[in-house]
């Protein structure tokens, strides 16, 4: 398939710019991965389609606050956005400025932080932190919540809290599990009363997620890397899932993707490391049976995952109805559930 196929018009009204004040009063499309069907919910109504002998498997990461602001020598302004933490003073990361800062460049940071830009890795900078608090401190301490670029605004102290998921605990990630952010700890609650199942995975979400796909030709992309693990306690969980007869339900496409990574021999193992899994149409999925996802940009990976899932035809025949309902789109929208 070419890219052009997952292209369509999405009027900016329906991007949403803000959370809602509940997470859970997000509305759902049911999506019959099958045959096409869609029902008009409300993201409460998720327990009347999950059983008892299922499994919903969350992705844990966790944002960090991964945008500065500086400012270099010469007096030039520069943002960045930090993609891989690598050690305690270590980073890779995106800058954009008016001229791109060499090796050996220092720029200033707030509260008397700085760091020196070290050398290149293809887009990426390398930089060094040479201060007395370890990274992810000073990124507390001065970092901004990297919003999306669809979101038209500066971040607030309510996004600290609101692009989170509230399970999140293994910080990495420079973009929400945005499927994540429609769970509080009463749905959580009414979740585990009904006696389903939960597991975990960890994908750290990069900002390769929002990059678009320069190639007509799928063929030709080449996917951005991910740092995921599954451990071996989700493992067992899928596998007495799947001896029970219950369904394994990646909560997102960020669990999907590491679920599938570690299932690429055709059976499910527990490890980790980077993976550039490109799901398109035509994909096998070895271990996902059902799927909670937001709605995607036009041309992305996301969509093509979430087509691979159903057929190509019912997801865009979704996606057109989302739009006549005024659904609400991308992070802070509304949710999508994919099953039979």
């Amino acid at each position: 398939m070419k890219k052009s196929d997952f292209n369509y018009h999405l009027p900016e009204a329906l991007i949403a710019q803000q959370p809602l004040s509940e997470r859970t009063a997000s509305r759902l499309l049911c999506l019959n991965r099958e045959t096409g069907d869609t029902l008009d919910r409300q993201f409460n109504d998720l327990l009347d389609f999950i059983e008892a002998d299922d499994l919903l498997v969350f992705n844990d990461t966790r944002v960090i606050p991964a945008r500065l602001f500086g400012t270099k020598t010469t007096g030039g302004k520069i943002e960045i956005l930090i993609e891989r933490i690598l050690d305690e003073q270590h980073a890779l990361a995106h800058i954009r400025s008016n001229k791109s800062p060499k090796a050996g460049a220092r720029i200033e940071l707030d509260n008397g932080y700085f760091c020196e830009v070290e050398g290149r890795d293809n887009d990426l900078f390398q930089l060094r932190f040479d201060n007395e608090k370890p990274l992810l401190e000073i990124l507390a301490e001065i970092g901004h919540i990297p919003l999306p670029p669809y979101i038209e605004r500066a971040d607030n102290e309510n996004d600290f809290t609101r692009y989170q998921t509230v399970f999140g605990k293994n910080l990495g990630a420079v973009a929400a599990p945005t499927a994540g952010l429609h769970f509080d700890e009463t749905m959580l609650e009414k979740i585990h009363a009904k006696g389903i199942q939960t597991a975990f995975v960890t994908l750290h979400v990069g900002s390769g997620t929002f990059q678009p796909v320069r190639v007509e030709n799928l063929s030709e992309h080449i996917m951005h890397k991910e740092f995921f693990a599954v451990p071996q306690e989700t493992v067992n969980a899928v596998n007495e899932t799947k001896k029970r007869g219950g369904r394994v339900i990646a909560i997102g496409t960020t669990a999907v993707r590491a679920l599938e990574s570690a299932s690429r021999s055709g059976v499910l193992h527990a490890g980790f490391g980077d993976t550039d899994l490109f799901i398109t149409p035509g994909y096998e999925f070895k271990s996902v049976d059902a799927m909670l996802t937001n709605f995607h940009l036009p041309e992305s990976t996301l969509l093509m995952l979430v087509s691979a899932f159903s057929r190509y035809e019912f997801v865009m025949q979704a996606y057109r109805h989302a739009i006549e309902q005024k659904y609400r789109f991308f992070s802070y929208g509304d949710a999508m559930w994919v099953s039979r």
